[in-house]
């Protein structure tokens, strides 16, 4: 599979190609605009259109599935958070703006198509989304000014309200964040037992409850949803910003987070990186 950058200004029919083939993979998982197109201002601004990282794979001549994503250069003096998708979502503290905001890389609108997330593709398969992070990756160190990843994950309206409690206790109590950097605009209340909580999760270390989370969910018959899993397993650091409900995009929930590019497992690094830059180090 092959890793492409491009923006609406530069390949507006492309664009389209892939509003219509997000609006379809999300809409198939349980989510979705509801227009034909999942396309929005941060896409089609003339004058800052977010970035789309996309995969394609040369044999089936297909988009396998991509990112947007956004973030200050150095040139950039003036760089606000309104050019954020997620600040329509969320308010962002000074501390935030000051301090974060002119390191920080927004994530959004993740997708594999369901294609490429079924076993028959095989290998085209099992690799989607590691090519889409050996994109991210790439970005990142050829930007060494983006310290902090921002984003959002997502469960959909029909996953389990027991086991989604159970994963938003578990990276709450992991991944808190105390300095409220980032707040929900107009959060969900989620009825989380904690005594309850406690009694389930009884292991002494993270490795521990990760393990009676994902078994506890699988009981219910569900899965940690692969993107959350995916970042939970990527940096001891994360910080979980709480949730709120996308009336936009099928009545989602959809949560915040922050990794700290320097505090990623150099074993996920260099699993991204071997191929391009591998005398990359991420602590300098």
């Amino acid at each position: 599979n092959e890793v492409y950058l491009f923006d609406n200004n530069t390949s507006p029919l492309l664009m389209r190609e892939i509003g219509r083939i997000r609006e379809l993979t999300f809409r198939h998982a349980g989510g979705g605009t509801g227009k034909s197109l999942d396309l929005d201002e941060y896409d089609l601004s003339p004058d800052h259109p977010q970035k789309q990282l996309i995969i394609w794979d040369p044999d089936n001549r297909e988009i396998v599935g991509g990112y947007r994503f956004i973030f200050p250069s150095h040139k950039e003096k003036h760089f606000t958070i309104d050019r954020y998708a997620s600040s329509t979502y969320f308010t962002f503290s000074p501390k935030f703006i000051k301090k974060y905001l002119p390191h920080t890389m927004e994530l959004g609108r993740s997708f594999v198509r369901p294609e490429y997330q079924s076993a028959s593709m095989g290998r085209k398969s099992l690799y989607s989304l590691d090519n889409l992070w050996d994109g991210l990756w790439a970005i990142v160190i050829d930007n060494r000014q983006i310290r902090y990843l921002f984003g959002k994950v997502t469960m959909y309206t029909h996953y389990n309200v027991q086991a989604r409690n159970m994963i938003l206790f578990f990276m709450l109590k992991y991944f808190p964040d105390p300095d409220r950097l980032a707040v929900p605009s107009d959060p969900i209340f989620i009825d989380i037992h904690k005594e309850e909580m406690k009694q389930i999760f009884t292991g002494r270390t993270f490795r521990d409850n990760y393990k009676i989370l994902s078994q506890e969910v699988r009981k219910l018959d569900e899965n940690i949803p692969h993107l959350i899993n995916a970042y939970m397993n990527l940096s001891p650091t994360m910080k979980c910003f709480g949730t709120f409900i996308n009336h936009h995009f099928g009545n989602v929930e959809e949560t915040g987070i922050m990794i700290t590019v320097r505090d990623i497992y150099v074993e996920k690094i260099n699993r991204h990186l071997s191929s391009y830059r591998a005398d990359f180090n991420i602590t300098k």
